[in-house]
């Protein structure tokens, strides 16, 4: 006989974490952490800072777990807990940050097809290299679907930074892009 992994619904992982059920406790962490490791993985330097958001997310998770409105996704909830740990952490780190000045944006239109002719993987790893605030606002705004002034209070910076920034981020991107297509 075949010993496969009982299934848990969430209201059940829920539940039994409550109750601190050990099991399944460990069950909903299972259920969640490849997921939520990846998310953190995006707002982090390297994956040591990704595993510590990623620890200190999932003590949060617990601490908290019976403010959960039951009738939202549980992997929502978690993940905008991982979310809000990962902002802690790059707030804890922002005294080491460049002095950010207003750039101006002027759009140019032929550069959106440059996109268009790279992996997704490629992408991810430019977006990387971009200094962190930039980084950090792209992330928000174009991944979690942030509106500027929830990154500027998130961040704890004004709605004008958090615009300066995203076209910054877009700027640089374009350019390291015509960069690598020669």
């Amino acid at each position: 006989m075949v010993n496969q992994a009982v299934s848990h619904s969430d209201e059940e992982l829920i539940s039994g974490a409550l109750n601190n059920d050990r099991f399944m406790q460990e069950q909903l962490y299972r259920k969640y952490a490849d997921a939520m490791f990846t998310v953190a993985c995006n707002y982090s330097d390297d994956d040591d800072e990704a595993a510590e958001i990623l620890q200190e997310g999932f003590i949060k998770v617990f601490r908290n777990l019976k403010q959960h409105d039951t009738s939202k996704s549980l992997g929502g909830w978690i993940r905008r807990i991982i979310i809000n740990t990962a902002l802690e952490s790059f707030k804890q780190k922002r005294r080491y940050f460049e002095v950010v000045e207003d750039y101006n944006f002027t759009k140019d239109q032929s550069n959106n097809d440059i996109f268009e002719e790279l992996e997704a993987a490629d992408v991810i790893k430019l977006v990387n290299t971009l200094p962190s605030k930039a980084q950090m606002v792209l992330k928000l705004y174009s991944i979690e679907g942030f509106a500027h002034h929830e990154i500027a209070e998130a961040l704890s910076i004004s709605i004008g930074t958090s615009k300066s920034q995203l076209s910054r981020a877009k700027e640089l991107l374009r350019g390291m892009i015509k960069q690598a297509n020669g």
